[in-house]
């Protein structure tokens, strides 16, 4: 199972165009756990979905999850480092996260 080494600079300002769907913590546990879960289930997905002008033209792609997905957070000076074993796509991954955190997310490395 893929390992996606993520990096969240500013965790202030990891948060999503809409705050009903973004990232809600401050710390490295807190953004673990949210990113675990929205893996890991699609109740973020069905909440993004429902916000959409034609939800039945989503993807079911999108849709996917990964029940044993992992995810551990790590204060690393100002930024927090987030560690995803997950075998969703990278494409998904993504989409979560830009959902959770906008634009202020950097994937570093897969493995």
């Amino acid at each position: 199972m893929p390992l996606f080494l993520l990096t969240l600079p500013d965790p202030d300002k990891a948060r999503g165009d809409d705050p009903e769907l973004s990232f809600h913590s401050a710390g490295a546990d807190g953004f673990a756990r949210e990113l675990e879960h929205a893996l890991r289930d699609d109740v973020l997905f069905q909440r993004w979905r429902g916000k959409q002008d034609d939800p039945d033209a989503v993807p079911e792609s999108l849709a996917v999850t990964d029940p044993s997905a992992t995810v551990e957070g790590e204060q690393d000076d100002l930024a927090i480092v987030l560690r995803a074993r997950t075998s969703l796509s990278g494409q998904v991954l993504k989409h979560r996260l830009r959902m959770l955190a906008g634009s202020n997310w950097t994937l570093n490395d897969v493995r």
